[in-house]
């Protein structure tokens, strides 16, 4: 991620009419480097805390796009993964700290934890050897499972920590269907393909003439539930009926 400004400014001196930018740390890049040409964004949790647009009607600036989730949605995460495991009690959240957003998903989630009567246990994601160390230490806690929250570190070690969730058989929720194609148990999130569908339509509408500051951000409309039971039963759960009746991809 240390490299993104350099890219930034690569792609920047091209020239571009509008650039197209995924995830908040490139789409921050982008605009250390450029307040004047137009960028389009995808799968960002929250812009305007991370000081990429003014507000969400009103963006106000050279940048507008898509977001991935509403703030409050990652209590969805933990309502599945209660209703996976019933007898669930501790809770690890990996995150990146360092990325504003994921402060609002954990405080999000520890609204609703009481309910639930689980408790949650933040996990920093750092290198690899972190990453091993912390779901090492975490898995010797009792009925326990996990959250991998979205950001591009969680994406980077991906093979890693659903390998480890696996190892040390953590039921897990992801919000993003790679990783259960990677061998992670479940996953629930917007349908990135419907968001980049919408994001080329805003493309194509400033490529004809409108600005970025008047296109408001949008919110995700769709959201897609992926099961792997193939990683169900090698953690020896049994996926109740009417999650998998819920299901948009059961992965066998």
């Amino acid at each position: 991620m240390d490299r993104y400004r350099d890219f930034a400014k690569e792609m920047v001196a091209r020239g571009p009419d509008v650039i197209l930018g995924n995830g908040t740390a490139t789409v921050r890049a982008l605009r250390q480097i450029t307040r004047d040409v137009p960028i389009v964004f995808a799968n960002i949790s929250d812009p305007v805390g991370n000081g990429l647009v003014a507000s969400l009607a009103r963006p106000g600036g050279n940048a507008t796009g898509f977001i991935s989730a509403e703030m409050g949605f990652s209590g969805k995460w933990l309502e599945l993964l209660k209703e996976l495991k019933q007898d669930l009690k501790n809770v690890g959240v990996m995150r990146d700290s360092a990325i504003g957003s994921q402060i609002g998903i954990l405080g999000a989630l520890q609204a609703i934890a009481p309910s639930l009567r689980v408790e949650l246990h933040p996990i920093d994601i750092g290198d690899a050897k972190d990453v091993d160390e912390a779901l090492a230490t975490f898995s010797r806690l009792p009925q326990s499972g996990l959250i991998v929250a979205p950001g591009a570190r969680a994406v980077l070690h991906r093979e890693l920590i659903t390998k480890l969730a696996s190892q040390h058989r953590l039921p897990s929720i992801y919000a993003l269907r790679t990783f259960v194609a990677a061998g992670g148990l479940m996953s629930y999130g917007a349908d990135t393909i419907e968001i980049y569908r919408q994001a080329a339509a805003y493309v194509d509408r400033i490529l004809r003439g409108e600005k970025p500051a008047d296109l408001p951000v949008q919110i995700p409309t769709k959201y897609n539930l992926t099961i792997n039971l193939q990683t169900a039963r090698a953690l020896g759960i049994t996926v109740p009926p009417t999650l998998l009746a819920r299901a948009d991809e059961v992965i066998e």
